[in-house]
């Protein structure tokens, strides 16, 4: 994860890992169709661009400059000069030509944001471009601006020198944390192949370095993590359940690719190498979304402000709120002495926890007849350790299916309690952990018949004769 932590193993940043914005990932797409013909985009900017002279004017955004009153953003000129009589586009930026037809990605490009005169403190970042169209509309999308692995600005690595040995040894690689664009492809701005094009590059990537992990590993300790089968599920699962003629086996390609990545990493060790091939959770559709705060409001725990407002929290009324929801499954009191506006006693916690647990596994779908939530969970009742008093007061166990709207993740109100999901985002496991488990896969039998996360660190640190710490759950695998 980002950032990565100090210590004597060799580490690049992951999950969480920000393009030069600071965001998890902010494409730019420059198009001569009005803007607007795509709607809101979340994840992105559209720009509405001018073709003249068969010759398009642009600028790349980047990061704020902070020497600057106001943080204002730094953008870099670029031009796309388009040929008159075949099919190809010449993108200048800086100092690189990059010559692209339709369809065509071009190789990572290295730009540089000067944020004072003379470069003397220059931002460095790669990108790639993927020219979508020319004819009838110029059509260019660029990825988000990704830290350079030759010159990071940001702390990718650890130690700060090893993801330039990285680059020294495979050439640029993305570092975004999730770079799959999936935000792109809910957007339109990419449709289902320019996705899946996208996402086999990547995986060309990932494949590189962990060829140049494994043919480099000696001894110790190698953990590699692929979130491609991740990504890829949450956008193609409606795919696979409808059968679809050209999509319907991505998810199993997908599956497949990854068979043949834990072949191939049996197939550079001894047989006294322990490998674990493992996922923490697993996966299931999202056909229908469950706005808490609508169900909130409507059983009388929560209220709106008559003119609320659309920003995070905003539209509550906390005068008249007792509970609300808020990220993917958390649910909260608005607890006196906790909340900034919290007036509900601590005395009447438990019961009215009790109270709520109990409705919600109520609640069916007027739709299917299917019960929407299977379990809820007393986060004082199953978390523990200091950080436990962080946690929401109930973690909610959504049915396969069923999962909490955009808006309820972001304490928001959706327009009704529960809504189709027509998100091109179709697949989840933001649900009742026991319903989308992980899976476990280990070249050595195990011993432990119901294994689960907690049980991975004592299984690790017994491999290299380390005592689990007091306090520490779980037990070796083995």
């Amino acid at each position: 994860n980002y950032p990565p932590t100090d210590s004597d193993a060799k580490q690049l940043a992951g999950m969480g890992t920000p393009d030069l914005e600071g965001t998890y990932g902010t494409f730019s797409f420059y198009t001569d169709e009005p803007a607007a013909s795509y709607g809101e985009v979340s994840g992105g900017r559209v720009y509405y661009v001018r073709v003249r002279r068969d010759r398009v004017e642009a600028s790349l955004p980047g990061p704020n400059n902070s020497f600057e009153r106001g943080a204002p953003q730094v953008s870099i000129p670029f031009t796309a000069v388009i040929d008159a009589a075949n099919p190809v586009a010449k993108v200048v930026i800086q100092d690189r030509q990059i010559l692209l037809q339709p369809g065509e990605w071009s190789e990572w490009v290295p730009v540089r944001f000067d944020l004072l005169p003379l470069g003397v403190a220059p931002v460095h970042g790669i990108v790639r471009f993927y020219l979508k169209e020319i004819r009838p509309d110029f059509k260019l999308y660029v990825t988000p601006v990704n830290v350079d692995p030759a010159n990071p600005v940001l702390p990718i690595s650890e130690p700060a020198g090893y993801a330039r040995e990285l680059h020294e040894s495979l050439g640029y690689f993305s570092t975004l944390g999730i770079p799959e664009d999936t935000k792109a492809l809910s957007a339109g701005v990419l449709d289902r192949a320019e996705f899946l094009a996208q996402s086999r590059w990547l995986g060309q990537e990932e494949r590189r370095l962990l060829d140049f992990q494994l043919r480099n590993f000696k001894s110790g300790a190698l953990f590699f993590y692929s979130g491609r089968a991740d990504q890829v599920q949450h956008m193609f699962w409606r795919e696979m359940e409808a059968g679809d003629k050209e999509f319907g086996k991505t998810i199993e390609k997908l599956y497949q690719d990854a068979d043949e990545l834990v072949g191939y990493a049996l197939s550079r060790v001894d047989t006294k190498t322990l490998v674990i091939a493992l996922s923490d959770h697993g996966f299931a559709g999202f056909s229908r979304a469950f706005s808490l705060n609508n169900w909130l409001e409507e059983q009388g725990y929560a209220a709106r402000q008559p003119e609320g407002g659309s920003g995070y929290l905003e539209p509550f009324d906390w005068s008249r709120t007792r509970a609300y929801g808020l990220g993917f499954t958390g649910l909260y009191l608005n607890q006196k002495g906790r909340e900034q506006n919290g007036w509900v006693p601590a005395e009447d916690r438990d019961a009215l926890l009790d109270e709520i647990q109990k409705k919600l596994i109520e609640v069916r779908d007027p739709v299917s007849g299917k019960p929407v939530v299977t379990k809820v969970y007393r986060a004082d009742r199953v978390y523990s350790g200091e950080d436990a008093a962080k946690a929401p007061d109930l973690i909610i166990g959504y049915n396969r299916g069923y999962r909490a709207s955009w808006e309820s993740v972001l304490g928001l109100f959706s327009t009704q309690v529960l809504a189709d999901n027509a998100d091109q985002w179709s697949g989840d496991h933001l649900m009742d952990p026991e319903l989308v488990p992980g899976i476990l896969f280990t070249n050595r039998p195990m011993k432990a018949t119901k294994p689960g996360l907690e049980d991975l660190v004592p299984t690790i640190l017994k491999e290299f004769g380390v005592e689990k710490e007091a306090g520490m759950k779980g037990n070796s695998i083995f």
